[in-house]
C-alpha cells in the first residue's frame, strides 16, 4: 500500500471550501475592525495596511468598499453617532419627566458599556482630511441639549415656571449626566443602574432634598404632585 493514500475501502475526507463573505458582510467586518483601531490609535495613527491586515484582506478590498481611510472613518463615526442618538432620543420620547431623565442616563451609560470603542472615537473627535470636519461627542450632546430643552420648556409652562430658563437647565442636566458618565467609563463601579439612580436623585430632588437611598423608578411611576391630585379627586 502506497504511503499517503487512504486504505482500500476508506473514504477520503474532503475539506469544505472556506465560505466567502458577501459584500455586506465584508463591509461590516471592516467597519468593526476599523472601529477598534481608530479607538485605540486615532485617525492619524491608523493605516489602511493595519486595517486590511487585521481583517485578513488586501488593501484594494478596503479601498473598494470605502474609497480610503477618510471614507471608512466617516462611516464608523456616522454609525456611532446614529446609534447613540437613537438611544438617547428613544429615552426622551415618552413617559414622565423623572423616568425620562433616568432613561437618558441609562442610555448613555449603556452605550458606553456596550460600545466603548465607538464612544472613545466620538470623544477623541479626530477630523478627516476629506471633509475637514470634526465629528465630536460634544456635537451629539448639543443635539441632546436641544431635545431636553424642548421637553423642559413644556414642563416649565405646565408648572408655571419661566420657560426661558429651559436652555440653562438643559445644559446643566446634560452636562452633569455626560461628565458623570465619562468618569464612570474608567471606574465601572458602582453599577450603571446605581449611577443612574443617584444622578436622577440629584437632578430631581436637588441637594436640599436628596434621598439617602435612591432607587430606579418604573414606567408607571406617579410623581408626588400628580399622586396628590389623583387622591384628592
Amino acid at each position: 500500500m502506497a504511503i499517503g493514500r487512504p486504505a482500500e475501502g476508506a473514504t477520503e475526507v474532503q475539506r469544505a471550501p472556506r465560505a466567502r463573505m458577501t459584500g455586506a458582510q465584508r463591509r461590516l467586518q471592516l467597519i468593526e475592525v476599523a472601529r477598534g483601531l481608530f479607538a485605540e490609535r486615532g485617525f492619524e495613527g491608523t493605516s489602511i495596511e493595519e486595517i486590511a491586515q487585521r481583517a485578513g484582506v488586501s488593501k484594494p478590498i478596503v479601498y473598494e468598499h470605502f474609497g480610503g481611510k477618510e471614507g471608512l472613518y466617516a462611516v464608523v463615526v456616522d454609525r456611532e453617532m446614529e446609534t447613540l442618538l437613537e438611544m438617547v432620543t428613544a429615552s426622551l420620547s415618552k413617559n414622565r419627566s423623572l423616568y425620562r431623565i433616568q432613561q437618558v442616563a441609562l442610555a448613555l451609560l449603556t452605550y458606553m458599556e456596550e460600545r466603548t470603542d465607538g464612544f472613545r472615537i466620538l470623544v477623541r473627535g479626530d477630523s478627516t482630511a476629506a471633509t475637514g470636519e470634526t465629528a465630536t461627542y460634544s456635537s451629539l450632546l448639543n443635539d441632546a441639549v436641544s431635545q431636553v430643552e424642548h421637553i423642559l420648556a413644556g414642563d416649565f409652562e405646565r408648572r408655571g415656571f419661566d420657560p426661558a430658563l429651559a436652555p440653562l437647565y438643559a445644559q446643566a442636566l446634560v452636562g452633569m449626566v455626560s461628565s458623570t458618565a465619562q468618569w464612570w467609563l474608567d471606574v465601572r463601579e458602582p453599577s450603571k443602574e446605581v449611577v443612574a439612580a443617584h444622578l436622577v436623585n440629584l437632578c430631581w430632588n436637588g441637594l436640599t432634598r436628596l434621598d439617602p437611598s435612591p432607587d430606579l423608578v418604573g414606567p408607571d411611576y406617579v410623581e408626588p404632585r400628580e399622586r396628590t391630585t389623583a387622591e384628592d379627586s
